[in-house]
């Protein structure tokens, strides 16, 4: 039972209830209340509950500010991506924020446009504003890396395989290329495009090894690269050298690409899959909506913020974390792709 100690503020008072509302009606100080809404284990166990009783009574709903402020924490960690118009850098903030959410945390994100040269100020500014970062996909020169990652502890680092010092979690995409240009291969294609990603794009340096690995393991292949980019815009625009390389399969550095090349491809009348196979990398949402349904890599997106956040979470709980999470894309083969035509 809370003891009656002086005026009892009605939750309808302008402003609201405040933190000495609570500490006069429980008869305890400002700080008293603070301790105990911090859960700080300073307050004796029956104090405690008279405030916790109290606060329940006059309906305080303690300030996150004045919180953060108190905790010397904002309960916010930050994301950085390159860009958030992609789906798949949605795909791994959205397992970020589930996971983030079930331990109280909330999620700031910070989109760098693809720009390696101001990447490296956005990351400083977002650590300023929360207790840790996972950086998606970071663009930023290695050394730029390398300096800026101890100064943002604690952090997780998102498809990028070096510094190895740093706790990350990354898709295999060389493994997954290589496994795409053996499916194409299996269906009898000999000359195999590749659509390259951004420049200094870890998954396309990757995807290069990759590639490298099956041109070295069937030289009776010819596997060209040209330079794209990762949007529909940046595929669409591909058509010409895509359908000038004499390539009978097609790559996209990711689905966006992909899809846009379909896209063109069907308005020049370049039937796919009967005069060229085209395949993209991600699996995201609309590949299996696309006429025809585009084959591709799958990534358990999801998954990988899931793995970043509970990677962070081990570091904002004090333990040294400099695991490496590894996740392994598969292949998933729609109508886009089919035999090679005869001749």
């Amino acid at each position: 039972m809370v003891r009656s100690m002086g005026r009892r503020p009605g939750r309808s008072r302008p402003g609201g209830v405040t933190i000495s509302d609570v500490a006069e009606a429980a008869g305890v100080s400002r700080a008293t209340v603070s301790r105990v809404v911090n859960e700080r284990p300073s307050v004796q166990p029956e104090i405690a509950e008279r405030v916790r009783a109290v606060i329940v009574e006059l309906g305080y709903n303690p300030s996150r500010v004045a919180q953060s402020l108190s905790l010397g924490k904002t309960q916010t960690v930050g994301v950085v991506v390159p860009d958030l118009g992609n789906p798949t850098f949605q795909s791994i903030l959205h397992g970020v924020n589930q996971a983030a959410a079930t331990a109280g945390y909330r999620v700031l994100v910070a989109d760098s446009e693809e720009s390696a040269d101001e990447e490296r100020a956005l990351v400083e500014d977002v650590r300023r504003r929360t207790d840790a970062v996972i950086l998606c996909s970071p663009r930023m020169r290695p050394s730029d890396l390398d300096a800026v990652l101890p100064q943002i502890k604690p952090v997780v680092v998102v498809n990028r395989d070096q510094p190895a010092h740093a706790t990350r979690v990354v898709v295999d995409y060389a493994g997954g290329i290589s496994a795409m240009c053996r499916h194409l291969i299996s269906l009898g294609h000999r000359r195999i495009l590749h659509l390259d990603g951004p420049v200094g794009s870890n998954a396309q340096a990757a995807r290069a090894l990759g590639l490298a690995t099956v041109a070295f393991e069937h030289p009776e292949v010819s596997i060209q690269r040209v330079p794209c980019g990762s949007t529909i815009d940046a595929g669409y625009a591909a058509y010409e050298a895509a359908r000038g390389s004499g390539a009978t399969a097609v790559i996209g550095f990711n689905d966006l690409v992909a899809l846009g090349l379909l896209g063109h491809a069907r308005e020049e009348g370049w039937r796919v899959p009967e005069d060229v196979s085209i395949a993209g990398f991600d699996d995201i949402p609309f590949a299996r909506f696309a006429t025809p349904a585009l084959t591709t890599m799958r990534v358990a997106f999801e998954s990988v913020g899931e793995a970043a956040w509970n990677a962070l979470q081990s570091q904002l709980r004090g333990a040294v974390d400099a695991d490496l999470r590894s996740f392994t894309p598969v292949v998933v083969d729609r109508d886009s792709t089919g035999p090679v035509r005869a001749g």
